[in-house]
């Protein structure tokens, strides 16, 4: 098993308006092809212009299989074009976590 943990960065100010536009029209399709996250909140100590999510995978197979599935999904492609457009996020960061060999989570 692997997590995918993703931190994005807004503009100041408009984290909320970045949430809406991803919960109208990103939530549901990301949802379709990955699953349900483990996590998908706001930062609220720290850089609170910034949110988090971790997804979980079987493995690195699993992951890119799921990922090349949503890339190829005409609605994510209309979605990634909307928050191109709209300019909130600047900066993104990813890792991939493994868990510790005695967590069961």
């Amino acid at each position: 098993m692997i997590y995918d943990h993703r931190t994005y960065t807004c503009r100041p100010g408009t984290l909320l308006k970045h949430m809406k536009l991803y919960e109208e029209y990103g939530w549901a399709i990301q949802r379709r092809h990955l699953g349900d996250p483990v996590v998908y909140g706001a930062v609220e100590t720290g850089d609170v212009n910034s949110y988090v999510h971790i997804w979980v995978f079987e493995d690195a197979t699993d992951r890119a299989q799921k990922r090349a599935n949503l890339k190829a999904d005409p609605d994510w492609q209309a979605y990634l074009a909307k928050s191109a457009e709209a300019g909130y996020l600047v900066r993104q960061e990813n890792k991939i976590l493994v868990p510790a060999p005695f967590f069961s989570g």
